[in-house]
């Protein structure tokens, strides 16, 4: 048995559970959209997708999506009480 990967990994569970450990600065997801896949891409908490609809509005499900996913590790562009 590896004791030393065992106590590393033991870190990565802790690591995973204290959220505020991190800040996403820059990334890039391919999403699969109900009608066609999506690039979306965030850089130092600006939001970025493909489709039309963000293009016109700034903000699109496939961004929203991925800000629940990633909640208080990322800028949130939306609030619910605001739509």
């Amino acid at each position: 048995m590896d004791y030393a990967m065992i106590s590393k990994l033991e870190k990565a569970k802790q690591y995973a559970q204290e959220r505020d450990r991190f800040t996403f600065n820059t990334f890039e997801v391919a999403l699969e959209g109900a009608n066609g896949p999506h690039v979306v891409s965030y850089d130092h908490g600006k939001w970025n997708c493909d489709c039309s609809f963000f293009q016109s509005r700034g903000r699109c499900s496939h961004t929203m999506s991925l800000e629940v996913i990633l909640e208080g590790m990322v800028s949130i562009a939306y609030d619910e009480k605001s739509l």
